[in-house]
């Protein structure tokens, strides 16, 4: 791989890695932290979604993240040819 084609590829990967961070710490910080009251506003099971945010969504949104990760990155490691 030349060098350029290899610049490229990790801008890519770490464009990815800090789009999907920054998505990571919006809901486990923001929704479950900086916006509970207002979310709290909203019910989901009897239960105030800003509680829910905090509790299980941003578990769930953090998984939801690794599987996103890992099917870009397959797609950019094919697009230049270093998949396994």
């Amino acid at each position: 791989m030349e060098k350029q084609d290899l610049e490229r590829y990790w801008k890519k990967n770490l464009t990815l890695m800090a789009i999907l961070l920054t998505i990571w710490f919006v809901v486990s910080y923001g929704c479950g932290i900086l916006f509970v009251q207002q979310l709290n506003a909203i019910k989901i099971g009897g239960f105030p979604l800003g509680f829910w945010f905090a509790q299980q969504g941003a578990i769930y949104v953090f998984v939801i993240l690794i599987f996103v990760y890992y099917f870009t990155m397959q797609k950019i490691d094919r697009e230049f040819d270093v998949h396994e």
